[in-house]
């Protein structure tokens, strides 16, 4: 077990199997790909069978409505989920701070760039081999992807910002179960041409047997179409692998979908 007291441990990240992080991530891209075409098939194929049924025009009308239907933002997701690791508070704060927070790894895992665009530079040595690491502030990164073949191209710009205990980032309900006050709360904000893309809140916390425990609150900050509900059964089927791989255990998760 990791001794959060130790200056040369507080900077040592849970360890990362990237085989199976790398086989989480492909086995992810792969099923949403999978499902996306076959969203699309079925669309298609509805097409055709309302060109069949009811002629040319009517079923482009069909195929038109369907279209619409699956685009339109009509639910947002929300969830809270507890994470359990042997690393120290302080390194899980300074690995959720950085360019590659674990609750992203779909993202970076697959991206075609991650570029680090300011911030703390987590994995700077420090000047001596007994200073105490500097405590993260937090960081902005972007993640490039690119699709059809290369023809089109997307930016996902996010921000990390840490919240230090008694900053607002221990404001538990007094009945909380949580094991421990909390060391600081990392924030999560990604934007997609500055328009909201997902928003996180991970406020560590030092288990009572030593390592941390996270509790990562998904904020409903836009809404998806309806397209985006296989792929999000899709995400839930690797999500607690993808988080393994990097040293996190799951210990329990709720996600919910509303309006």
């Amino acid at each position: 077990m990791t001794d959060p007291s130790s200056p040369s441990d507080a900077r040592t990240p849970p360890p990362t199997d990237r085989d199976a992080l790398d086989d989480a991530v492909r086995g992810y891209r792969r099923a949403e790909r999978a499902v996306s075409w076959t969203l699309a098939l079925l669309v298609v194929g509805a097409f055709l069978a309302a060109v069949a049924a009811l002629s040319f025009w009517p079923g482009i009308a069909v195929g038109a409505v369907l279209v619409v239907a699956l685009r339109l933002p009509v639910y947002r997701r929300s969830g809270t989920t507890r994470l359990r690791t042997d690393a120290s508070p302080e390194a899980v704060v300074r690995q959720f701070a950085s360019e590659r927070p674990p609750v992203l790894a779909f993202q970076w895992g697959v991206a075609d760039d991650v570029r680090a665009d300011g911030g703390d530079a987590p994995d700077r040595p420090t000047e001596t081999a007994t200073a105490a690491p500097d405590p993260p502030t937090g960081t902005r990164a972007t993640y490039e992807f690119s699709y059809l073949l290369g023809l089109r191209s997307v930016a996902l710009d996010f921000e990390t910002e840490v919240r230090a205990a008694g900053d607002g980032a221990d404001e538990a309900d007094p009945d909380d179960a949580s094991p421990g006050d909390a060391v600081a709360t990392v924030d999560v904000d990604g934007t997609v041409d500055d328009r909201p893309w997902g928003s996180y809140a991970a406020t560590v916390r030092e288990a009572a047997d030593g390592g941390s425990v996270v509790d990562v609150e998904l904020r409903p900050t836009r809404r998806f179409d309806l397209r985006r509900l296989p792929q999000a059964r899709v995400a839930e089927r690797y999500y607690a692998p993808a988080l393994a791989a990097q040293g996190y255990e799951v210990v329990e998760r709720t996600v919910s979908v509303t309006r």
